[in-house]
């Protein structure tokens, strides 16, 4: 029976907090610290002697901090979760200071007719989301140093897990079996607010698999510090049973500790069926395929999160992961329509799971826990739904198009440059590779080296701030209007409206970026830089032989017509006038302001034929399904994807 599943994160925290509290140095960590400063010893040493000095197995340790960060030092800045270190010890103070959900305001929903109101977010007051703070009562190491000093941060790590171990009543064995409830209330205290019936504690169960998981399988990796560091497999490691699951109607792989956390759909004015929320309801796959998983982060705390996706008033998505130990919560049925990603086209053919992630800070990383986990989901979803594994079907918001000019400016921008594509197409089991000769002159896959592509963001602290990022690893690069750093960066005329279209280094502006894994044409190749197709542009990105930043791949091409002069291209695909039925209003389609003309090209991802979904009203025996004939492609037009019809353009190999 796993012990924490029975006893709240906030009596073990209350337990904690009763015990040592002193700021002196303890006895423990100073012996885990005083060859430290005297011989530097390596990361794997820090990871030896504090295991030794708390009577923590080694082995398991590592594991645990391998899950939370890779075992990155990540230069003392917190990830998007404000959890610091190889331990991602978490700053309660900062998990406070949330800049508001993600999804924010405006029209989340993609029609221009429902706006959303900035919502009231109940502050988060979490006793069990202070790891950080506890790490420092429990070993008298002041909390700027367990930021900042890896071999610290590690120490805390190591006392944490010797307190919840102690705390459960179980002994320092060095059986790492012996650890699994310390394990699940390590991933849960450092995950968020103590249990609820809207918040029930169920990721620390699937945290504790997951280490144990490693320890058999091993690891090895350079860290982005350069510290190599390695775990040995232990194939023949006998970890505890798996705890029966309590029943859940959450729709997830078995595998995954998921709860069923209800958004509501509610009339909200009985005078009115057009006043309702927080999602629309629908017969999906039915009405209409199910073509993209949307990535999102939250800019929330999990609990504040689950809080807004069961506000009648506010908005649904799909699915929510928790950052420390990967808890996962679904809110609407795959049936149904959520309001997440500001394109009404993509709500009504996609799935939105959001991720844990507050920017607090400059918070710039993200744990492995979350992407393994988010990895599972997305995993079973695109199976169980025929949805493909790559890039034009596996989106990040900062995707999504707008669906008219006007609205390419309130997009969002999630989950960033800081999330590692890369790696997640690793764990879904879809490397980004090069499927093309070296050298070949046709399409290209952006795919950047994630810890060395280090890219002077600003503005992580407030947008439009020009303060400069903390420098860390990013799967983006940037894009300028000729071979050289000095050259201004391209432009992107629907974002920037009011200056000419100048995009800026911004964190927040995916003007003049392109992301790993989507694939352009490739428009010439200057000394060590490589020139794409971009928004209607030569957009140029350094891309030396010795660390490349793409791949050559072979794919398809979307080119003008014979006769056209400029493609227009599309926000949505929307059906033709005489398609619609006499009880649905005509949807008005136009072009957005990027120039698609002869010369250019731009990788196909898809095709469908123009469909709009309309659903106005509380009653689902009022909503149409407006199917047309008019075709469309999916191309990469920038970093964000649009749509041309058929008819304006020829297709060739990349």
């Amino acid at each position: 029976m796993l012990v924490v599943s029975t006893v709240a994160a906030a009596t073990l925290t209350a337990v904690l907090a009763s015990q040592q509290q002193s700021h002196e140095l303890q006895p423990a960590a100073q012996a885990a610290l005083a060859a430290t400063t005297s011989a530097h010893p390596s990361r794997q040493q820090n990871f030896a002697r504090a295991a030794k000095a708390y009577h923590v197995p080694e082995s398991l340790l590592l594991a645990v901090s391998y899950l939370e960060s890779g075992w990155n030092a990540n230069a003392g800045h917190p990830s998007v979760s404000a959890g610091y270190g190889p331990m991602h010890l978490v700053d309660g103070t900062l998990t406070r200071a949330v800049r508001g959900i993600e999804n924010g305001t405006g029209d989340p929903r993609g029609e221009g007719d429902r706006r959303i109101a900035a919502p009231r977010i109940t502050p988060a007051k979490s006793p069990a989301s202070r790891s950080l703070q506890q790490a420092a009562r429990r070993t008298g190491i002041p909390v700027t140093r367990l930021r900042t000093d890896p071999a610290a941060n590690i120490v805390g790590g190591a006392a944490l897990l010797a307190a919840y171990q102690r705390a459960l009543h179980h002994p320092l064995s060095q059986n790492p079996a012996a650890w699994q409830d310390a394990l699940a209330a390590y991933g849960t205290a450092s995950g968020g607010a103590s249990p609820t019936a809207s918040s029930p504690r169920t990721g620390g169960r699937w945290f504790a698999e997951q280490v144990y998981s490693v320890m058999r399988s091993g690891a090895a990796r350079r860290t982005d510090d350069g510290e190599a560091l390695r775990l040995s497999a232990q194939p023949a490691l006998r970890a505890p049973a798996r705890v029966k699951r309590q029943a859940s109607e959450a729709d997830c792989p078995a595998a995954l500790d998921c709860s069923w956390v209800p958004s509501p759909y509610v009339q909200l004015d009985p005078n009115d069926s057009t006043k309702y929320g927080n999602h629309d309801i629908s017969q999906r796959p039915r009405t209409t395929k199910i073509k993209y998983i949307v990535i999102h982060d939250t800019e929330a705390t999990y609990d504040q999160s689950l809080q807004l996706a069961q506000d009648k008033n506010y908005l649904a998505w799909d699915y929510t992961i928790r950052s420390a130990d990967g808890a996962v919560a679904q809110h609407l049925r795959a049936k149904d329509i959520g309001w997440h990603a500001g394109n009404w086209y993509v709500n009504t053919t996609s799935i939105g799971v959001e991720h844990e992630g507050v920017l607090a800070q400059g918070g710039t990383w993200y744990t492995e826990a979350m992407y393994r986990s988010s990895a599972q989901l997305v995993r079973y979803l695109a199976a169980r739904y025929d949805i493909p594994l790559d890039r034009g079907h596996i989106l990040g918001h900062d995707m999504v198009p707008g669906q008219t000019t006007g609205a390419v400016a309130q997009q969002h921008v999630d989950p960033g440059p800081y999330w590692d594509w890369t790696h997640y197409f690793d764990l879904l089991g879809k490397p980004l590779k090069g499927t093309a000769k070296a050298g070949s002159t046709g399409m290209v896959m952006i795919r950047p080296e994630y810890a060395a592509n280090t890219v002077p963001f600003t503005g992580c602290d407030k947008a439009g701030s020009g303060t400069p990022c903390p420098e860390h690893g990013s799967s983006a690069v940037v894009l300028r209007t000729a071979p050289n750093e000095s050259a201004p960066l391209v432009k992107d005329v629907a974002m920037h409206t009011t200056n000419d279209g100048t995009a800026t280094m911004d964190v927040a502006d995916m003007g003049a970026h392109a992301a790993a894994g989507q694939r352009f044409l490739a428009a010439g190749r200057q000394g060590d830089w490589t020139a794409i197709w971009y928004l209607g542009q030569r957009a140029w990105f350094h891309d030396p032989a010795s660390a490349p930043a793409s791949v050559p791949v072979k794919g398809i091409v979307a080119v003008p017509r014979p006769g056209v002069g400029s493609v227009p291209v599309y926000g949505w695909p929307l059906p033709e006038a005489s398609a619609y039925p006499k009880n649905v209003p005509v949807q008005q389609i136009s072009a957005l302001p990027y120039q698609f003309t002869g010369g250019q090209g731009y990788a196909v991802s898809g095709g469908s034929r123009g469909q709009y979904y309309y659903a106005k009203t509380f009653n689902l025996s009022e909503h149409v399904m407006v199917q047309g004939k008019t075709a469309y492609y999916q191309i990469q037009i920038g970093h964000r994807m649009g749509y041309v019809k058929t008819s304006d353009v020829s297709l060739r190999a990349g």
